[in-house]
């Protein structure tokens, strides 16, 4: 029943709409793949293994906090000749010879990096700078005996001074 004004019809893979058709689910099937493979690869640093026990931790924390509060501490950290400096001030009756900043990564757990500065003298403590990837990292302070804790929240590479204080979470921004 063809007329001879009608034009001849292709054939199905010859024309747009099908191949439309088909192109929406099969981009769900390539991005469903993809997503398995990324959290397959990929490991949550996110998550807590044993949330409970995190959670009652919290407490000697706060109290660590606390006890940096009583002591009125707080610290600057920044960069001197290619290394880390950290000056600390407070009430405190002698400084201690060393005291361990651990910089963490905020996703990547891997990244954490944990340095022990040496004190200077008058409260100046000093560490090699470590090779950080650019970005915002948390910084914690403490002393050996962890009694107290100084927090804040630095950015690399340290073109300016840092804050870092008790229960504080500073914002000193790299360029």
């Amino acid at each position: 029943m063809n007329r001879p004004s009608d034009p001849p019809s292709k054939p199905w893979y010859r024309e747009p709409w099908p191949w439309f058709l088909i192109s929406l689910p099969a981009a769900a099937v390539v991005g469903g793949i993809a997503t398995v493979w990324i959290a397959a690869t990929n490991a949550d640093g996110l998550v807590v293994g044993d949330y409970y026990k995190a959670g009652l931790a919290i407490n000697q924390v706060l109290a660590r906090d606390e006890e940096a509060r009583r002591l009125d501490l707080r610290a600057t950290l920044q960069t001197e000749d290619g290394s880390l400096a950290l000056s600390l001030g407070g009430r405190l009756a002698m400084h201690p010879e060393r005291l361990t900043l651990v910089l963490a990564h905020p996703t990547r757990a891997g990244m954490d990096q944990t340095l022990v500065l040496h004190h200077a003298g008058a409260g100046r403590y000093r560490t090699a700078l470590p090779a950080l990837p650019a970005g915002k990292w948390h910084a914690q302070l403490s002393d050996d005996t962890r009694a107290w804790r100084l927090s804040g929240v630095v950015y690399s590479p340290f073109t300016r001074p840092a804050d870092l204080g008790a229960g504080v979470t500073s914002t000193a921004q790299g360029d």
